[in-house]
């Protein structure tokens, strides 16, 4: 019986050697063997990110790293204001909002700044970033207090962005590099959750001028869930450090501290899940292997040929997109013919009873597009199997008259 095939933006399909890595016998995670394995892996990891930062891995999935993220980096404090003990955010977070995830950032950062700290820039789902607004909401501070602070300081940064480079939930990539000038010029730190691209996209994490940049491990690197990685620039420690109210167990410090002990001794402050650690040591080796320019390239032709498909099929992509923006490079978005009597569960349902499982919208955008993914260690193969079980799908519901164009369409992209 073949294996169904996941065509999600994560987890994505997991090749052998990798499955495998993970039966490898426990070892000591204070030992030389894991140490030596953990600065291998921080060191290729780098490479990926292209930084020169500080890295280090969590044992929990993206949305840890978000959170450690946000939470090393701001908190709320008491003050005692003309007699009466008041609290107020230690900083101010600017929140760009316009997908799922980056609304889980904006909600993340509430838990942790308090909502009068935090100043969300919204746009609507697919809708692409409008730079001015975010400079406009830069230019503000939510507290008088914490720009005093921060003018009184010239080493602390008070000001907060945060972005999804790559937003999965509508199938489009975010300027990075553009945010990145904006965050700089009004000395903000920038958090970017570069989680489905890094690994699947040219992200230069440097060059972006991210602060703090974090990836997953069950999207473009092709490993199971449950690891995440984040890049720690200077100026977000400057601000880590100031912060008492870090989280315990994704304090970064931490997680410095003992790293920073030397060769032969780079280790977790806590328990590491070893056999994620063994599958990520392997994976980064497959990424090597193939290289990343070409990695890259390959995530790139197997979206477009996706895409060709969906338009020679008659089907239309979601997002309306402007010069600052593009497509995603991982997964696309594409709109459901509900005009046409197909429903998210006529076409979603279709394909799985077909071995294919594709991703449905989110909240708002439920039941209105589908999500097919690209990434990971995905192959043409996988591709042009996902094309035939939607032509078929689609067949069956009258939606096209011969099965073939999609195929054909999606052939001459990948050959």
């Amino acid at each position: 019986m073949q294996e169904e095939l996941l065509m999600i933006p994560g987890p994505v399909p997991v090749i052998p050697r990798i499955r495998e890595a993970m039966s490898r016998p426990m070892i000591s995670h204070r030992s030389d063997e894991f140490s030596a394995i953990y600065g291998e892996i921080v060191d290729d990891l780098k490479r990926l990110f292209q930084t020169k930062n500080d890295l280090f891995v969590l044992s929990g999935s993206g949305t840890c790293a978000m959170e450690a993220a946000v939470g090393n980096l701001t908190g709320i404090t008491s003050a005692n204001i003309n007699g009466t003990e008041k609290t107020k955010p230690q900083s101010s977070v600017v929140t760009i909002v316009n997908g799922k995830f980056s609304e889980r950032f904006q909600e993340i950062a509430v838990r942790y700044a308090g909502r009068d700290a935090v100043t969300p820039v919204r746009f609507n789902w697919g809708d692409p970033i409008e730079l001015e607004e975010v400079k406009k909401a830069l230019e503000k501070s939510s507290d008088p207090e914490v720009k005093a602070n921060a003018n009184a300081n010239a080493n602390a940064t008070r000001k907060i962005v945060t972005m999804v480079h790559n937003e999965t939930s509508t199938g489009m990539l975010n300027p990075a590099r553009e945010v990145g000038k904006l965050a700089r010029k009004h000395d903000a730190v920038f958090v970017l959750d570069c989680i489905t691209s890094i690994g699947g996209d040219d992200v230069r994490v440097d060059e972006f001028g991210a602060d703090i940049a974090i990836v997953g491990s069950q999207k473009c690197i092709g490993m199971p869930p449950g690891l995440a990685a984040l890049s720690i620039s200077e100026r977000a420690w400057d601000l880590i450090a100031e912060n008492r109210n870090r989280p315990y167990y994704q304090d970064l410090l931490a997680y410095k501290k003992s790293f920073g002990k030397g060769e032969g001794q780079r280790q977790t402050p806590y328990t590491p899940a070893l056999p994620l650690f063994f599958a990520l040591h392997e994976a980064l080796k497959v990424i090597k292997e193939e290289g990343m320019a070409k990695r890259i390239e390959r995530h790139r032709r197997l979206s477009n040929a996706v895409r060709t498909a969906i338009s020679r099929l008659g089907l239309y992509l979601f997002p309306t997109l402007n010069e600052a923006t593009d497509y995603s490079n991982t997964v696309t978005a594409i709109k459901t013919p509900l005009a046409a009597g197909i429903t998210d569960e006529l076409l979603r349902g279709g394909m799985r009873k077909k071995g294919v499982i594709i991703s449905g919208g989110q909240e708002e955008l439920k039941g209105k597009i589908f999500r097919i993914a690209t990434m990971g260690n995905i192959t043409e193969t996988e591709v042009l199997r996902t094309i035939a079980a939607l032509e078929e799908v689609l067949a069956e519901n009258n939606f096209i008259e011969r099965v073939g164009n999609g195929l054909e369409a999606a052939e001459e992209v990948l050959l």
